[in-house]
């Protein structure tokens, strides 16, 4: 294992099942909580569109099982090879993030195969995510689409304008900041709103209050966007 332990393969901190706003995607994280709970067999294939939570579900469900899980993010280790996966399968849960980084590559659609297949034999769990579907993810190898095929697949939907708002509180208060509606409505108007983007703000509002000791009015937030390049 001393390879992958190398490798950036640490979970963010805030990436727990607490604090992620599921509304649209109930069925999604309801599922992944019962496989932490359970902690053995079956899995899923996790798809959607930038920002839609996908690497936060894979981290809180490794976040869940702690030292039993390992977390994959193929976009930022694909380069060091398929060997990367050597040994996983002795984890009771794998989490392989965006696998369409892959997709295509011979060698790769190998070694994760031979992996589906460990983790099958040893009643792991295989949690995949990617932007599509297992059919429309642009896999060649007959029998590795074949299994992924046989996951349950949940497509996440992106939050709905009212519910980026909550979504965004939710956040501030399990960092314990007090985000107000109408300072929550306020960045959504002046920033981008995928999730994404909105959380980092929120990371630099934080940061920014806790210097300045302000709490995060509509005034102050403007002199901080004022700021930023």
């Amino acid at each position: 294992m001393s390879a992958q332990l190398a490798l950036p393969l640490a979970l963010a901190d805030h990436a727990v099942f607490a604090s992620y706003w599921r509304a649209g995607n109930e069925a999604a994280v309801a599922f992944l909580e019962r496989l932490a709970e359970e902690r053995r067999g079956g899995g899923a294939w996790l798809w959607g569109g930038e920002a839609t939570g996908k690497s936060h579900l894979l981290q809180a469900l490794c976040a869940s099982l702690g030292a039993e899980a390992v977390y994959v993010p193929l976009v930022a280790v694909a380069d060091a090879g398929p060997g990367l996966l050597d040994g996983l399968a002795s984890r009771r849960c794998v989490c392989i993030d965006d696998v369409q980084q892959v997709a295509g590559n011979a060698a790769w659609e190998l070694a994760l195969f031979d992996l589906a297949n460990q983790l099958a034999d040893a009643e792991g769990v295989l949690v995949v995510a990617a932007t599509a579907p297992p059919r429309k993810c642009g896999l060649v190898l007959p029998d590795l689409a074949s299994r992924m095929g046989r996951l349950p697949a949940f497509r996440l939907l992106p939050l709905a304008e009212g519910e980026r708002a909550r979504a965004l509180a939710l956040r501030a208060r399990l960092r314990g900041l007090e985000l107000p509606a109408d300072t929550a409505r306020f960045l959504l108007r002046r920033a981008r709103r995928d999730m994404r983007s909105l959380y980092a703000l929120l990371d630099r509002l934080d940061n920014e209050s806790l210097k300045a000791q302000r709490r995060l009015t509509i005034p102050f937030v403007r002199e901080v966007l004022a700021r930023m390049p």
